[in-house]
C-alpha cells in the first residue's frame, strides 16, 4: 500500500463528500458583542451566511463535510494559508524549508501567537495535534493526510496508546519544527495548507468530543453559540495577527434544509450571501432586482462514487459496468437543461483552476455520451453475471441536488433499460454517515475540492489507497497498487511543474479504472443581498467572508 495521502477539503476536502460549490464562509457575532469594538467597518451587524447543520464536531482533523468546513477554517489558522491565484502565503509560518530531495522539512514558526484563550502556540503544538489526528486509536477522519510523515505506520493500531506521537515530527525549539518524510513529499509545502493540519490548544485532548463542540482556536473569528440545526455565531477574534483579518463585525450562519428556502430568505433581506444558487433560481437570479449575482470559473470537480463492493460492480464484470454506466450519461445536455451553464464537463479527475489540468487524457472518451457502446458493454457484463435488483444514486435531500441526480438516473435508465433510482436521505449528516460507516449499499454523488492549488490535493484524498477504509475521502475503498506506484513517484519529483506527467499517467489509470463517474466541473453561482459590499472568490471559487461588509 503507498503511504502517500491528503485530505480535502477538500476537499477539500476538501470534501470529505462535499458541496458541487463548496465555499469558505467566515464566522460571526451578534451586534453589541465588546469583541466588536476593534471593528470599525461595517454596520455593526454581522453579516449573515448561509450553512447546513456540520456532519459532526468542530474539530480540524475530523472534519470532511463541506458545512464543518466552512466553520473550522475561519475558527482556525494554520502555517499557510493561500492567496486569490494559488499563491502559498505564510499564516502561522515564518518559513518552510524542504531538503534537496524533499525527506525533510524545516519550518519556523511566528513567534507571538497564540489561541484566543491566550495560550501559546509553539512547535510542539504542531507536533502534538498532528500525532493526535494521525493516530488511529483517536479515529480521526483526516487521518490519512499524515501518512507520508515518518512514524505514521507505526500509529495505525486502533486499539494502540491515542498518545503516541510520531516520530518524524521534532520540535528543536519553540519555534521550529523538524519533519522527517517517509520518502519524498515535494506537495508538502502546499499540503500543510489543508485543514487536518490545523493546531489545537492543550485542552483539547482533555475530551476531544466536548472540545468539538465548543472549540477554542486561533482564527480569525472566536465561537460564540452552535444552536444546532438553527445557526452558528461567531465573533472577530481579537487576539488574530495573521493575514485574514475580519472587516465585519461578525458571521452568522444560518442552518438550511432547504436551499429554496435560503434563496427566498436573500431576497428577502433576511441572508446577505448565498454561496449556492439552488437549480429552482439558476435561470432568473442573474436578472432578479434583489439579488447581486456572482458567476466565475470555480474548481469543483463533481462525480458519483461506486464503491468496490458494490454487488455487480467489482472484477471484469465491474469494469464492465462502469464503463458502460460513464457513457450512459448525457452531461452535455444535463449541463445546459438542467444546471443551466453552471458547470462544465469533466475532462480529467482535478479541475481547470489547478495547475495540471487537462482535456488530453488518454481514455477520456469513457467521459463522453456514447449509448451504443454503453449498451454493448452492459451486455458483456451481463454475459458474466446476469445484473439483478436496482442500480442507486444517493444524495442527500438537503444539498439541493435533486434535479441532476434524477437527469443522470433517468439517462443510464434509458440507456441501459435497467431499473436505476435516485436514494434521497434526508439530511447531509446522514449521508455521509451512510458512507463513513459503509452502510449505503448504493451509488452515492460525491463532489471534491482541495483545500490547497495541488493535483495532489484532488487524486490522493480520494484515490489512493491508504486514503480507503475510512482513513480519508476514499469513500470507495478503490485500492490500486499501479495507481500508488505513480502517486509516489509524482511526489519524489523535485516541483510541480516536474510532476504533472506522472500526475496525468496517475489519471489514466483511473480512467481505466472508473472508481467515480467524472461528471462535470461545478463554476461558482452565488449571490448576495443589494446592500452587501466586498464580495469575492479566491483561489477555491470560495467567497473571502472575512471581507465582505454591510
Amino acid at each position: 500500500m503507498s503511504t502517500r495521502n491528503t485530505v480535502k477539503t477538500a476537499i477539500m476536502g476538501l470534501a470529505l463528500t462535499l458541496s458541487i460549490t463548496m465555499v469558505l464562509a467566515g464566522c460571526g457575532a451578534s451586534s453589541g458583542s465588546p469583541e466588536q469594538t476593534d471593528h470599525s467597518s461595517g454596520s455593526g451587524q454581522p453579516v449573515v451566511v448561509n450553512n447546513v447543520e456540520p456532519a459532526a464536531g468542530l474539530i480540524p482533523s475530523d472534519t470532511d463535510d463541506t458545512a464543518g468546513w466552512k466553520v473550522v477554517t475561519q475558527l482556525f489558522e494554520g502555517l499557510v494559508t493561500f492567496g486569490k491565484n494559488g499563491k502559498v502565503v505564510n499564516a502561522g509560518a515564518q518559513s518552510i524549508t524542504p531538503n534537496a530531495d524533499a525527506s525533510q522539512y524545516t519550518i519556523a514558526l511566528k513567534p507571538g501567537l497564540t489561541f484566543s484563550n491566550g495560550e501559546r502556540i509553539t512547535a510542539e503544538t504542531y507536533a502534538k495535534s498532528w500525532s493526535f489526528a494521525a493516530n488511529a486509536a483517536n479515529g480521526m477522519m483526516g487521518a490519512s493526510i499524515f501518512s507520508t510523515i515518518a512514524g505514521y505506520d507505526a500509529l495505525q493500531n486502533e486499539k494502540g496508546n491515542p498518545k503516541a506521537q510520531l516520530s518524524g515530527l521534532h520540535a528543536v525549539d519553540d519555534n521550529t519544527l523538524k519533519v522527517d518524510i517517509n520518502g519524498h513529499d515535494s506537495s508538502f509545502g502546499y499540503k500543510v495548507g489543508d485543514v487536518a493540519f490545523l493546531p489545537m490548544p492543550s485542552n483539547a485532548y482533555n475530551n476531544i468530543k466536548a472540545f468539538g463542540e465548543h472549540p477554542v482556536g486561533n482564527g480569525p473569528y472566536k465561537l460564540a453559540s452552535w444552536t444546532h440545526d438553527r445557526e452558528i455565531r461567531m465573533t472577530p477574534n481579537k487576539s488574530y495577527k495573521g493575514p485574514r483579518k475580519p472587516s465585519n463585525q461578525g458571521l452568522t450562519f444560518k442552518l438550511y434544509t432547504n436551499a429554496d428556502s435560503a434563496y427566498s430568505d436573500l431576497e428577502g433581506g433576511n441572508l446577505d450571501v448565498l454561496d449556492t444558487i439552488p437549480n429552482s433560481a439558476l435561470t432568473t437570479f442573474r436578472s432578479d432586482k434583489d439579488v447581486t449575482p456572482y458567476i466565475k470559473p470555480g474548481p469543483a470537480f463533481k462525480s458519483f462514487t461506486i464503491p468496490q463492493k458494490l454487488k455487480h460492480f467489482s472484477g471484469e464484470e465491474g469494469r464492465l459496468r462502469r464503463e458502460a454506466i460513464s457513457l450512459s450519461i448525457d452531461r452535455k445536455d444535463i449541463a445546459t437543461k438542467v444546471l443551466h451553464g453552471t458547470a462544465t464537463v469533466a475532462t480529467d479527475f482535478t479541475a481547470p483552476t489547478i495547475e495540471g489540468y487537462t482535456n488530453k487524457l488518454a481514455g477520456s472518451d469513457v467521459i463522453g455520451y456514447n449509448p451504443k457502446e454503453a449498451k454493448e458493454l452492459w451486455k458483456k457484463a451481463d454475459a458474466i453475471s446476469p445484473f439483478d435488483g436496482q442500480f442507486r444514486l444517493a444524495y442527500s435531500a438537503d444539498s439541493g441536488f435533486k434535479p441532476w441526480v434524477e437527469s443522470i438516473v433517468n439517462s443510464i435508465k434509458n440507456t441501459l433499460g435497467i431499473d436505476a433510482t435516485p436514494y434521497a436521505l434526508p439530511t447531509q449528516k446522514e449521508f455521509s454517515g451512510a458512507i463513513h460507516n459503509r452502510t449505503i449499499n448504493a451509488a452515492f454523488a460525491q463532489g471534491l475540492q482541495s483545500d490547497y492549488p495541488h493535483p495532489e490535493g484532488y487524486l490522493v484524498q480520494a484515490y489512493d489507497s491508504s486514503a480507503a477504509d475510512g482513513k480519508g475521502l476514499n469513500n470507495g475503498d478503490y485500492k490500486s497498487q499501479e495507481f500508488d506506484s505513480l502517486i509516489d513517484k509524482a511526489a519524489a519529483q523535485p516541483s510541480l511543474s516536474n510532476s504533472i506527467s506522472t500526475y496525468q499517467q496517475a489519471e489514466e489509470t483511473l480512467l481505466r479504472d472508473l472508481p467515480v463517474i467524472p461528471l462535470w466541473y461545478a463554476n461558482v453561482a452565488a449571490g448576495s443581498s443589494k446592500n452587501i459590499r466586498h464580495v469575492d472568490f479566491n483561489y477555491m471559487g470560495l467567497p473571502e467572508y472575512e471581507k465582505i461588509t454591510k
